[in-house]
Protein backbone atom coordinates (compact mmCIF):
# COMPACT_ATOMS: atom_id res chain seq x y z
CA UNK A 1 0.00 0.00 0.00
CA UNK A 2 1.01 3.26 -0.93
CA UNK A 3 1.84 6.42 1.68
CA UNK A 4 -1.30 7.87 0.34
CA UNK A 5 -4.15 8.02 3.06
CA UNK A 6 -6.97 6.05 2.21
CA UNK A 7 -10.36 8.60 2.16
CA UNK A 8 -13.59 7.17 3.28
CA UNK A 9 -16.91 8.86 3.29
CA UNK A 10 -19.26 7.72 5.60
CA UNK A 11 -22.88 8.57 5.86
CA UNK A 12 -24.97 7.51 9.40
CA UNK A 13 -26.34 9.36 12.28
CA UNK A 14 -24.47 12.35 13.08
CA UNK A 15 -20.85 11.09 14.88
CA UNK A 16 -21.16 13.21 17.75
CA UNK A 17 -24.65 12.75 18.28
CA UNK A 18 -25.47 10.38 20.97
CA UNK A 19 -27.56 7.51 18.91
CA UNK A 20 -26.40 4.06 18.83
CA UNK A 21 -25.68 4.70 15.07
CA UNK A 22 -23.66 7.83 16.12
CA UNK A 23 -21.83 6.46 18.95
CA UNK A 24 -20.45 3.36 16.63
CA UNK A 25 -19.58 5.55 13.54
CA UNK A 26 -17.76 7.74 16.13
CA UNK A 27 -15.72 4.91 17.54
CA UNK A 28 -14.93 3.19 14.17
CA UNK A 29 -13.24 6.75 12.38
CA UNK A 30 -11.22 7.59 15.59
CA UNK A 31 -9.66 3.77 15.40
CA UNK A 32 -8.98 4.08 11.77
CA UNK A 33 -7.78 7.89 12.52
CA UNK A 34 -5.32 6.36 15.08
CA UNK A 35 -3.80 4.12 12.43
CA UNK A 36 -2.64 7.47 10.47
CA UNK A 37 -3.41 5.33 7.36
CA UNK A 38 -7.03 7.02 6.47
CA UNK A 39 -8.62 10.30 5.92
CA UNK A 40 -12.46 10.82 6.36
CA UNK A 41 -15.14 12.91 5.46
CA UNK A 42 -18.64 12.60 7.41
CA UNK A 43 -22.11 13.58 6.13
CA UNK A 44 -23.62 14.27 10.14
CA UNK A 45 -27.64 13.49 9.26
CA UNK A 46 -30.59 12.09 11.09
CA UNK A 47 -30.72 15.39 14.03
CA UNK A 48 -32.17 18.91 13.56
CA UNK A 49 -29.14 21.55 12.79
CA UNK A 50 -28.47 25.27 13.84
CA UNK A 51 -25.44 25.54 11.75
CA UNK A 52 -24.24 23.45 8.36
CA UNK A 53 -21.20 24.94 8.81
CA UNK A 54 -18.70 21.76 8.04
CA UNK A 55 -16.16 20.40 11.35
CA UNK A 56 -13.22 20.08 12.11
CA UNK A 57 -12.05 18.28 15.49
CA UNK A 58 -8.45 19.56 16.74
CA UNK A 59 -7.25 16.66 17.66
CA UNK A 60 -7.85 14.85 13.38
CA UNK A 61 -7.58 18.21 12.01
CA UNK A 62 -7.94 18.22 7.97
CA UNK A 63 -8.01 14.16 8.33
CA UNK A 64 -11.79 14.23 9.72
CA UNK A 65 -14.17 16.77 8.18
CA UNK A 66 -17.90 16.73 9.51
CA UNK A 67 -20.31 18.10 7.14
CA UNK A 68 -23.94 18.43 9.05
CA UNK A 69 -26.61 17.13 6.35
CA UNK A 70 -30.47 16.79 6.47
CA UNK A 71 -31.44 13.17 6.74
CA UNK A 72 -28.56 11.70 5.19
CA UNK A 73 -27.57 13.55 2.34
CA UNK A 74 -28.74 13.45 -1.41
CA UNK A 75 -27.79 11.92 -4.01
CA UNK A 76 -26.92 15.41 -6.00
CA UNK A 77 -24.30 15.80 -2.44
CA UNK A 78 -22.90 12.08 -3.13
CA UNK A 79 -21.79 12.90 -7.25
CA UNK A 80 -20.20 16.26 -6.37
CA UNK A 81 -18.35 14.66 -2.95
CA UNK A 82 -17.16 11.98 -5.13
CA UNK A 83 -16.21 13.76 -8.08
CA UNK A 84 -14.43 16.85 -6.59
CA UNK A 85 -12.67 14.47 -3.30
CA UNK A 86 -12.22 11.24 -5.19
CA UNK A 87 -13.09 9.25 -2.33
CA UNK A 88 -11.56 5.82 -2.07
CA UNK A 89 -14.47 4.12 -0.23
CA UNK A 90 -17.95 4.62 0.95
CA UNK A 91 -18.81 3.34 4.26
CA UNK A 92 -22.78 3.56 5.36
CA UNK A 93 -24.91 2.44 8.18
CA UNK A 94 -28.17 1.91 9.58
CA UNK A 95 -31.29 -0.24 8.44
CA UNK A 96 -31.81 -0.88 4.26
CA UNK A 97 -35.10 1.30 4.59
CA UNK A 98 -32.92 4.52 4.49
CA UNK A 99 -30.81 3.89 2.14
CA UNK A 100 -32.72 2.92 -0.99
CA UNK A 101 -31.83 6.71 -2.69
CA UNK A 102 -28.37 5.52 -2.43
CA UNK A 103 -28.48 2.34 -4.12
CA UNK A 104 -30.72 3.88 -6.92
CA UNK A 105 -27.17 5.45 -8.32
CA UNK A 106 -25.04 2.33 -7.32
CA UNK A 107 -24.41 2.25 -11.39
CA UNK A 108 -22.68 5.80 -10.83
CA UNK A 109 -20.82 5.17 -7.19
CA UNK A 110 -19.27 1.45 -7.68
CA UNK A 111 -17.52 2.11 -11.44
CA UNK A 112 -15.24 4.22 -9.21
CA UNK A 113 -15.91 3.81 -5.39
CA UNK A 114 -16.40 0.54 -3.71
CA UNK A 115 -19.76 0.39 -1.13
CA UNK A 116 -19.29 -0.42 2.51
CA UNK A 117 -22.29 -1.09 4.22
CA UNK A 118 -22.45 -1.76 7.86
CA UNK A 119 -25.92 -3.90 8.18
CA UNK A 120 -28.55 -3.30 11.05
CA UNK A 121 -31.26 -5.55 11.15
CA UNK A 122 -33.40 -6.56 13.83
CA UNK A 123 -35.31 -9.73 13.01
CA UNK A 124 -36.33 -12.52 11.52
CA UNK A 125 -38.09 -14.01 9.18
CA UNK A 126 -35.31 -14.50 6.70
CA UNK A 127 -35.59 -10.59 4.97
CA UNK A 128 -35.58 -11.85 1.00
CA UNK A 129 -36.52 -8.41 -0.25
CA UNK A 130 -33.44 -7.08 1.04
CA UNK A 131 -31.55 -9.10 -0.77
CA UNK A 132 -31.60 -6.35 -4.05
CA UNK A 133 -29.92 -4.02 -1.04
CA UNK A 134 -27.39 -6.72 -0.47
CA UNK A 135 -26.27 -7.22 -3.64
CA UNK A 136 -25.77 -3.37 -4.72
CA UNK A 137 -22.85 -3.36 -2.09
CA UNK A 138 -19.56 -4.35 -2.55
CA UNK A 139 -18.97 -5.63 0.98
CA UNK A 140 -21.56 -5.87 4.16
CA UNK A 141 -20.54 -5.70 7.79
CA UNK A 142 -22.63 -6.95 10.17
CA UNK A 143 -23.56 -6.07 13.89
CA UNK A 144 -24.41 -9.06 15.46
CA UNK A 145 -24.95 -13.07 15.22
CA UNK A 146 -28.62 -12.68 13.73
CA UNK A 147 -27.52 -9.96 11.20
CA UNK A 148 -24.63 -11.93 9.91
CA UNK A 149 -27.63 -15.06 9.59
CA UNK A 150 -29.27 -13.23 7.54
CA UNK A 151 -27.15 -11.69 5.27
CA UNK A 152 -25.13 -14.96 4.75
CA UNK A 153 -28.63 -16.86 3.92
CA UNK A 154 -30.82 -13.97 2.07
CA UNK A 155 -27.03 -13.14 -0.35
CA UNK A 156 -24.36 -15.48 0.17
CA UNK A 157 -22.47 -14.46 -2.85
CA UNK A 158 -21.86 -11.19 -1.44
CA UNK A 159 -18.87 -10.92 0.40
CA UNK A 160 -19.05 -10.24 4.40
CA UNK A 161 -17.18 -9.21 7.50
CA UNK A 162 -18.68 -9.43 11.14
CA UNK A 163 -17.98 -6.45 13.50
CA UNK A 164 -20.22 -6.73 16.82
CA UNK A 165 -20.05 -3.15 18.50
CA UNK A 166 -17.74 -1.69 20.86
CA UNK A 167 -17.74 0.44 23.85
CA UNK A 168 -15.02 2.20 25.39
CA UNK A 169 -14.32 -0.10 28.33
CA UNK A 170 -12.02 2.65 30.02
CA UNK A 171 -15.30 5.08 30.30
CA UNK A 172 -17.85 2.39 30.45
CA UNK A 173 -16.76 0.45 33.87
CA UNK A 174 -17.42 0.01 37.45
CA UNK A 175 -17.31 2.53 40.16
CA UNK A 176 -16.92 2.01 43.72
CA UNK A 177 -19.70 1.38 46.25
CA UNK A 178 -19.48 4.60 48.17
CA UNK A 179 -18.94 6.28 44.46
CA UNK A 180 -22.14 4.87 43.01
CA UNK A 181 -24.01 5.92 46.68
CA UNK A 182 -22.88 9.63 46.56
CA UNK A 183 -23.56 9.64 43.24
CA UNK A 184 -26.93 8.21 43.77
CA UNK A 185 -27.94 10.74 46.93
CA UNK A 186 -26.48 13.75 44.68
CA UNK A 187 -28.40 12.99 41.57
CA UNK A 188 -31.41 11.07 42.39
CA UNK A 189 -32.97 12.48 45.18
CA UNK A 190 -36.06 10.50 44.38
CA UNK A 191 -34.10 7.38 45.08
CA UNK A 192 -32.45 8.27 47.40
CA UNK A 193 -33.27 5.04 49.70
CA UNK A 194 -30.28 3.48 49.55
CA UNK A 195 -31.74 0.18 50.53
CA UNK A 196 -34.20 0.47 47.48
CA UNK A 197 -33.31 -1.76 44.28
CA UNK A 198 -32.52 -0.26 41.22
CA UNK A 199 -33.55 -0.34 37.81
CA UNK A 200 -32.58 0.99 34.34
CA UNK A 201 -33.81 1.53 31.40
CA UNK A 202 -31.65 3.64 28.82
CA UNK A 203 -33.61 4.11 25.43
CA UNK A 204 -35.70 6.19 23.07
CA UNK A 205 -39.50 6.51 23.81
CA UNK A 206 -40.67 4.63 20.94
CA UNK A 207 -43.41 1.81 20.51
CA UNK A 208 -40.99 -1.26 19.64
CA UNK A 209 -39.10 -0.25 23.05
CA UNK A 210 -42.30 -1.17 24.75
CA UNK A 211 -41.77 1.93 27.25
CA UNK A 212 -45.55 2.55 28.51
CA UNK A 213 -45.98 -1.41 28.83
CA UNK A 214 -42.47 -1.47 30.68
CA UNK A 215 -44.36 1.04 33.48
CA UNK A 216 -47.91 -0.41 33.90
CA UNK A 217 -45.83 -3.92 34.61
CA UNK A 218 -43.23 -2.64 36.55
CA UNK A 219 -46.17 -1.72 38.80
CA UNK A 220 -47.38 -4.89 38.67
CA UNK A 221 -44.57 -5.88 40.44
CA UNK A 222 -43.90 -3.50 43.03
CA UNK A 223 -47.83 -4.16 44.00
CA UNK A 224 -46.16 -8.10 44.71
CA UNK A 225 -42.75 -6.02 46.90
CA UNK A 226 -43.83 -3.01 48.04
CA UNK A 227 -43.46 0.28 47.02
CA UNK A 228 -40.90 1.18 48.87
CA UNK A 229 -38.71 -1.68 47.78
CA UNK A 230 -37.76 -0.68 44.61
CA UNK A 231 -37.34 1.91 41.58
CA UNK A 232 -37.05 2.18 37.97
CA UNK A 233 -35.39 5.10 36.66
CA UNK A 234 -35.94 5.84 33.00
CA UNK A 235 -33.28 7.55 30.74
CA UNK A 236 -35.47 8.70 27.57
CA UNK A 237 -38.23 11.68 26.64
CA UNK A 238 -40.97 11.19 28.22
CA UNK A 239 -43.01 12.68 25.48
CA UNK A 240 -42.13 11.23 22.28
CA UNK A 241 -44.15 11.41 18.49
CA UNK A 242 -43.26 7.81 18.42
CA UNK A 243 -43.73 6.93 21.98
CA UNK A 244 -46.03 7.54 24.48
CA UNK A 245 -46.89 10.01 27.01
CA UNK A 246 -44.86 8.72 30.23
CA UNK A 247 -46.38 11.52 32.44
CA UNK A 248 -49.80 11.24 32.25
CA UNK A 249 -48.78 6.58 32.31
CA UNK A 250 -47.50 7.54 35.89
CA UNK A 251 -49.95 9.65 37.20
CA UNK A 252 -52.52 7.73 36.01
CA UNK A 253 -51.32 4.80 38.09
CA UNK A 254 -50.31 6.58 40.58
CA UNK A 255 -46.62 6.05 40.83
CA UNK A 256 -45.66 9.66 42.11
CA UNK A 257 -43.87 8.59 44.87
CA UNK A 258 -40.25 7.69 43.46
CA UNK A 259 -41.57 4.45 42.48
CA UNK A 260 -40.79 6.07 38.46
CA UNK A 261 -37.59 8.61 38.05
CA UNK A 262 -37.49 9.91 34.26
CA UNK A 263 -34.06 11.36 33.50
CA UNK A 264 -34.47 13.88 30.27
CA UNK A 265 -30.80 15.21 30.21
CA UNK A 266 -28.52 14.71 27.60
CA UNK A 267 -25.69 13.05 29.43
CA UNK A 268 -22.06 12.42 28.56
CA UNK A 269 -20.97 9.05 28.26
CA UNK A 270 -18.96 9.52 31.62
CA UNK A 271 -23.10 10.37 33.33
CA UNK A 272 -24.28 7.51 31.37
CA UNK A 273 -21.08 5.29 33.17
CA UNK A 274 -21.80 6.14 36.56
CA UNK A 275 -25.46 5.86 35.94
CA UNK A 276 -24.89 2.03 34.99
CA UNK A 277 -22.56 1.21 37.40
CA UNK A 278 -25.57 3.08 40.28
CA UNK A 279 -28.17 0.50 39.38
CA UNK A 280 -28.76 -2.83 40.34
CA UNK A 281 -30.15 -3.93 36.55
CA UNK A 282 -30.66 -2.49 33.50
CA UNK A 283 -33.82 -3.26 31.61
CA UNK A 284 -34.05 -3.96 27.42
CA UNK A 285 -37.26 -5.43 26.52
CA UNK A 286 -37.49 -4.32 23.30
CA UNK A 287 -39.85 -6.08 20.82
CA UNK A 288 -37.32 -6.23 18.24
CA UNK A 289 -33.69 -5.28 18.45
CA UNK A 290 -30.72 -5.01 16.03
CA UNK A 291 -27.85 -4.84 18.72
CA UNK A 292 -29.03 -2.97 21.61
CA UNK A 293 -25.97 -0.78 22.88
CA UNK A 294 -27.26 -0.01 26.29
CA UNK A 295 -26.93 -3.60 27.43
CA UNK A 296 -23.64 -3.59 25.89
CA UNK A 297 -22.60 -0.20 28.25
CA UNK A 298 -23.96 -2.09 31.18
CA UNK A 299 -22.57 -5.15 31.18
CA UNK A 300 -19.09 -3.20 30.78
CA UNK A 301 -20.29 -1.25 34.50
CA UNK A 302 -20.55 -4.65 35.60
CA UNK A 303 -24.12 -4.50 35.68
CA UNK A 304 -26.67 -7.35 34.62
CA UNK A 305 -29.30 -6.98 32.48
CA UNK A 306 -32.96 -8.03 31.85
CA UNK A 307 -33.37 -8.76 28.07
CA UNK A 308 -36.04 -10.35 25.82
CA UNK A 309 -34.73 -13.08 23.79
CA UNK A 310 -34.97 -11.19 20.38
CA UNK A 311 -32.23 -10.24 17.69
CA UNK A 312 -28.97 -9.04 18.91
CA UNK A 313 -30.44 -8.82 22.92
CA UNK A 314 -30.06 -12.85 22.98
CA UNK A 315 -26.04 -12.88 22.06
CA UNK A 316 -25.36 -10.04 24.37
CA UNK A 317 -27.21 -11.65 28.05
CA UNK A 318 -25.25 -14.94 27.24
CA UNK A 319 -22.33 -16.73 25.68
CA UNK A 320 -24.25 -20.22 25.39
CA UNK A 321 -22.43 -21.29 28.73
CA UNK A 322 -22.76 -18.59 31.47
CA UNK A 323 -25.24 -15.81 32.13
CA UNK A 324 -24.76 -12.06 32.56
CA UNK A 325 -28.08 -11.48 33.30
CA UNK A 326 -31.91 -12.93 32.93
CA UNK A 327 -33.30 -13.59 29.01
CA UNK A 328 -36.61 -13.69 28.53
CA UNK A 329 -38.04 -16.25 25.70
CA UNK A 330 -40.50 -14.09 23.72
CA UNK A 331 -44.60 -15.47 24.72
CA UNK A 332 -45.76 -14.69 21.41
CA UNK A 333 -44.71 -13.51 17.85
CA UNK A 334 -46.69 -11.23 15.53
CA UNK A 335 -45.82 -10.73 12.10
CA UNK A 336 -45.71 -6.22 11.76
CA UNK A 337 -44.26 -4.62 8.51
CA UNK A 338 -44.86 -1.69 6.23
CA UNK A 339 -43.90 -0.49 2.52
CA UNK A 340 -40.68 -0.49 2.95
CA UNK A 341 -40.70 -3.49 5.44
CA UNK A 342 -43.44 -5.76 4.40
CA UNK A 343 -42.91 -8.06 7.01
CA UNK A 344 -40.77 -8.80 10.55
CA UNK A 345 -41.09 -10.35 13.59
CA UNK A 346 -42.58 -8.42 16.72
CA UNK A 347 -41.28 -10.86 19.62
CA UNK A 348 -43.50 -9.82 22.16
CA UNK A 349 -43.19 -10.94 25.88
CA UNK A 350 -45.70 -11.09 28.71
CA UNK A 351 -46.37 -8.59 31.82
CA UNK A 352 -46.60 -12.83 33.62
CA UNK A 353 -43.26 -13.24 32.42
CA UNK A 354 -41.47 -9.98 32.85
CA UNK A 355 -43.10 -9.28 36.50
CA UNK A 356 -41.90 -13.13 36.84
CA UNK A 357 -38.02 -12.07 35.53
CA UNK A 358 -38.15 -9.20 38.07
CA UNK A 359 -38.69 -11.07 41.01
CA UNK A 360 -36.45 -13.39 40.02
CA UNK A 361 -33.50 -10.90 40.04
CA UNK A 362 -34.70 -9.42 43.40
CA UNK A 363 -34.93 -12.76 45.16
CA UNK A 364 -31.41 -13.82 43.97
CA UNK A 365 -28.30 -13.34 46.53
CA UNK A 366 -26.33 -10.33 46.10
CA UNK A 367 -23.76 -12.58 45.10
CA UNK A 368 -25.09 -13.90 42.31
CA UNK A 369 -25.84 -10.75 41.13
CA UNK A 370 -22.83 -9.60 41.91
CA UNK A 371 -20.70 -13.02 39.87
CA UNK A 372 -23.30 -12.14 37.13
CA UNK A 373 -21.52 -8.31 36.39
CA UNK A 374 -18.30 -9.80 36.75
CA UNK A 375 -18.92 -12.15 33.85
CA UNK A 376 -20.53 -10.17 31.85
CA UNK A 377 -17.84 -7.45 31.86
CA UNK A 378 -15.09 -10.48 31.42
CA UNK A 379 -16.93 -10.72 28.19
CA UNK A 380 -17.10 -7.76 26.91
CA UNK A 381 -13.15 -7.08 27.45
CA UNK A 382 -12.76 -9.98 25.57
CA UNK A 383 -15.30 -9.67 22.83
CA UNK A 384 -16.17 -6.13 22.06
CA UNK A 385 -12.91 -3.91 23.41
CA UNK A 386 -11.67 -1.21 20.88
CA UNK A 387 -8.49 -2.96 19.68
CA UNK A 388 -10.75 -5.96 18.26
CA UNK A 389 -12.50 -3.11 16.36
CA UNK A 390 -10.01 -1.73 15.27
CA UNK A 391 -8.25 -4.78 13.84
CA UNK A 392 -11.59 -5.59 11.93
CA UNK A 393 -12.15 -2.64 10.52
CA UNK A 394 -8.77 -1.69 9.31
CA UNK A 395 -8.58 -5.04 7.87
CA UNK A 396 -11.62 -5.07 6.05
CA UNK A 397 -11.08 -1.39 4.96
CA UNK A 398 -7.51 -2.86 3.42
CA UNK A 399 -9.32 -5.72 1.84
CA UNK A 400 -11.25 -3.29 0.11
CA UNK A 401 -8.59 -0.86 -1.15
CA UNK A 402 -6.42 -3.88 -2.41
CA UNK A 403 -9.17 -5.69 -3.80
CA UNK A 404 -11.11 -2.37 -5.67
CA UNK A 405 -8.03 -0.18 -6.21
CA UNK A 406 -7.94 3.52 -5.79
CA UNK A 407 -10.21 5.86 -7.87
CA UNK A 408 -7.84 5.90 -10.87
CA UNK A 409 -7.12 2.05 -10.74
CA UNK A 410 -10.68 0.97 -10.11
CA UNK A 411 -9.73 -2.99 -11.07
CA UNK A 412 -13.44 -5.11 -10.75
CA UNK A 413 -15.64 -2.50 -12.31
CA UNK A 414 -16.23 -0.44 -15.86
CA UNK A 415 -16.91 2.54 -15.97
CA UNK A 416 -20.01 4.52 -17.85
CA UNK A 417 -18.57 5.56 -21.53
CA UNK A 418 -20.55 8.12 -23.45
CA UNK A 419 -20.90 7.35 -26.97
CA UNK A 420 -22.04 9.03 -30.05
CA UNK A 421 -25.03 7.15 -31.34
CA UNK A 422 -25.72 8.02 -35.45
Amino acid sequence: MSDKKILILTLSDHPLSPSGVGTQTKYMIEAMLSTGKYRFISLGGAISHQDYSPIKLEEWGDDWIIMPVDQYGTQDLIRSILYREKVDILWFMTDPRFWGWLWDIENEIRPNVPMVYYHVWDNYPYPNFNRQYYLSNDVIATISEVTKDIVTTVAPEIKHYHVPHVINTDIFKPHSEEENKTFRVQSFPNARNTDKMLFFWNNRNARRKQSGSLIYWFKAFLDKVGHDKASLIMHTDTKDPNGQDLDAIIYELGLTNGEIVFSKDKYSADILARMYSMVDCTINISDAEGFGLATLESLSCETPIIVNMTGGLQEQVTDGEEWFGIGIEPTSKAIIGSQEVPYIYEDRISEEVFVEALLKFYNMPQEERDEMGRKGRERVMKRNNLNNYLEEWDKLFTDVYENHGSWEKRKNYQGWQLKEIL
